[in-house]
């Protein structure tokens, strides 16, 4: 197989390996369920989630709220709800006013089973700001490359669901939390904002936040600042599953099995997106002139800062940004790809370059530093064949970078 089919199969390889399936009936194990059990799932991996403790539990009723194009169906007495993401909209209100009338039917002595996943902030929402200021704030937030922790810790404070505010709604019934972490070092008051932990961010953390940034806010956004959110919940047991580290070991394994030395050197990269491309560019022009074949696997969440009107993602723009340092390399490839299968508001998971991209893109006209600063990094890669699209992939578990050179 040449490189390009080497990464697919590790991209593929790694997806299916942390398919959360048999993670959520591992939890499930360890959880004590009492009484009726109403089921909550939120985020990008909800509907896989929750058929799979549909297939262990009887449940009396259940509300699933993933991500538009995401949605399965088949479940008998369960719900399920397409909303908005990374921008929450309307149909995210809905969907979670709807939740809240179910666990409101769970009694002293039921549980609602409560499974979260990465998307969760957007999909799973009930502002305190109308909605219109919410979706202009995390634009705000997303456009400045702020990360996930600093977005969710001013999202908590202008929500009524989140940083455990949900839990509370449920009382009295207890809550039994799984839940994929898509962050990385696993805050579990962080994922999805944790609408069921306790949260471990402050108002003054917050503020920071928007004086960093320069976030516009109104009073009334601005006055929320200030509201504090449950330190403590005494109905909730949580339980993490799931984590860019099983990712990136099963890449490393799956390039083992074609001969690549693998080698994982981080599953915490969360620079810009920009500065990893060029780093792992550099570690492909480095090793260029390796006898044997190498894998070099990283793991992470990057971000990026918008100042263009392109189209593109995260992993989108890392690729992209390692396009210059790999020019001219044979037998050498750099890949960045979404666990989820979705790089930002498209329809890629992330991109594939290699020494004949720059190259490629030239013939075409299309220059790398101008397809950067615009933000375009899919237009680019689309233009060339190197975009990943797997389609959504029913898993969330942070992003995977490889640098391959096949001897």
């Amino acid at each position: 197989m040449g490189i390009k089919s080497d990464a697919k199969a590790i991209i593929d390889a790694a997806i299916a390996a942390v398919q959360p399936q048999a993670a959520v009936k591992a939890a499930l194990d360890k959880l004590e369920l009492k009484g009726r059990i109403y089921l909550v799932a939120i985020g990008k991996a909800a509907c896989t989630m929750a058929k799979a403790a549909y297939e262990e539990l009887s449940i009396e009723e259940g509300i699933v709220i993933t991500k538009y194009g995401h949605a399965q169906g088949g479940l008998d007495r369960v719900r399920v709800y397409e909303a908005g993401h990374p921008i929450p909209d309307e149909n995210s209100v809905a969907a979670t006013e709807q939740a809240i009338e179910l666990a409101k039917k769970a009694g002293a002595g039921d549980t609602v089973l409560f499974l979260i996943s990465g998307g969760g902030s957007a999909l799973f929402e009930k502002p305190l700001v109308p909605i219109d200021e919410l979706k202009d704030i995390s634009a705000q937030l997303i456009a400045c490359s702020a990360d996930i922790v600093e977005i969710n810790t001013v999202r908590k404070r202008l929500s009524s669901v989140k940083g455990g505010r949900f839990a509370k709604m449920c009382a009295p019934a207890e809550v039994a939390a799984i839940i994929l972490s898509d962050i990385v070092g696993d805050p579990v008051d962080m994922i999805a904002s944790g609408p069921a932990c306790a949260d471990a961010s402050t108002c003054p953390d917050a503020k920071r936040v928007i004086e960093k940034y320069g976030i516009r806010l109104s009073q009334q956004a601005m006055a929320l600042m200030d509201t504090d959110t449950p330190k403590r919940l005494d109905n909730v047991t949580a339980y993490v599953t799931g984590s860019v580290r099983e990712l990136c070991r099963a890449a490393a394994n799956a390039a083992k099995r074609m001969g690549y030395e693998a080698q994982i050197l981080a599953d915490s990269l969360t620079c810009e997106a920009k500065e990893a491309g060029s780093m792992l560019g550099s570690i492909a022009r480095y090793n260029s002139l390796s006898r044997s074949s190498r894998a070099f696997i990283f793991g992470g969440e990057t971000v990026v800062r918008l100042n263009g009107a392109g189209m593109g993602g995260r992993n989108q723009e890392l690729a992209l940004a390692a396009a210059e340092k790999l020019s001219g390399i044979d037998g050498a490839c750099v890949f960045a790809v979404g666990s989820d299968g979705t790089d930002g508001p498209t329809d890629a998971a992330g991109g594939y370059v290699d020494g004949h991209t720059k190259e490629k893109l030239e013939q075409k006209g299309i220059s790398i530093q101008e397809s950067l600063k615009n933000n375009d990094s899919y237009n680019a890669l689309k233009a060339i064949d190197g975009l990943i699209i797997t389609g959504p992939t029913g898993t969330n578990v942070n992003d995977l970078y490889a640098v391959l050179i096949k001897r």
